[in-house]
């Protein structure tokens, strides 16, 4: 059985504690059948929305455009729903980073990322209010409008320096081994929620950074039909 051949990679557990949104338990990602091919495809979809949030100015409108050719919502709209009963101090290395002094406010942020009722990302958002403006600041105080959004007149760009996958369908190695037999009915594919963990700086169109962000892409960004045989 497949699932046999890569049982480290199935029971693979996720190191962070992620926060379930109640708004998106309903949503489950169709059954994809655990077989060889069907774990490259699912590798190449991951890394093909990697690439594209790698090379983005704004995850959330990647993130749009993903759900909108993924037919996952329609409309294809992500909306940012807050976490207001959290709070994580900024470090002394995230100060530098964003090259503040250590009496600067810097701000938090809470967010879960959802396309209709999919849960597309989960981020924590540390951002220097003076550096935006105070439109800016209210709409991230007291809306639910995603940060990229809210700060998309500061045409901001993305200095990604962690990138961590968290699953994987296959395991190490695996292109150098032959495919196992395929069963003859396959077990459902088990994904994780974490898939993979961007941690990035965001700069004003002038270079002075202004914002870092952790985020953690979820499972249903795979919530549609797997490819037809």
């Amino acid at each position: 059985m497949l699932g046999e051949w890569i049982f480290p990679v199935r029971r693979l557990t996720i190191a962070a504690i992620l926060l379930i949104c109640p708004g998106a338990e309903a949503a489950n990602v169709p059954d994809w059948p655990d077989t060889f091919l069907t774990r490259v495809e699912t590798l190449a979809l991951m890394q093909s929305l990697n690439a594209e949030l790698l090379g983005s100015r704004s995850a959330t409108l990647t993130l749009e455009k993903w759900c909108r050719d993924h037919r996952l919502a329609d409309p294809a709209k992500v909306i940012a729903v807050l976490d207001r009963g959290v709070d994580k101090p900024v470090s002394a290395e995230q100060r530098q980073r964003l090259q503040v002094t250590e009496n600067e406010p810097v701000a938090f942020r809470r967010v879960r990322l959802l396309c209709g009722d999919r849960l597309l990302s989960e981020a924590d958002n540390w951002y220097v209010p003076s550096r935006l403006t105070p439109d800016m600041n209210r709409l991230l105080e007291t809306t639910d409008t995603p940060f990229g959004k809210a700060v998309q007149a500061l045409a901001p760009t993305r200095q990604t320096f962690a990138v961590k996958l968290l699953w994987s369908p296959l395991p190490e190695g695996w292109e150098l081994a032959p495919p196992p037999p395929e069963a003859q009915s396959p077990d459902t594919l088990a994904i994780p929620d974490g898939l993979f963990e961007h941690r990035a700086v965001l700069y004003t169109r002038d270079k002075q950074p202004f914002s870092e962000v952790d985020e953690v892409y979820q499972r249903q960004l795979l919530s549609f039909p797997p490819p037809a045989r």
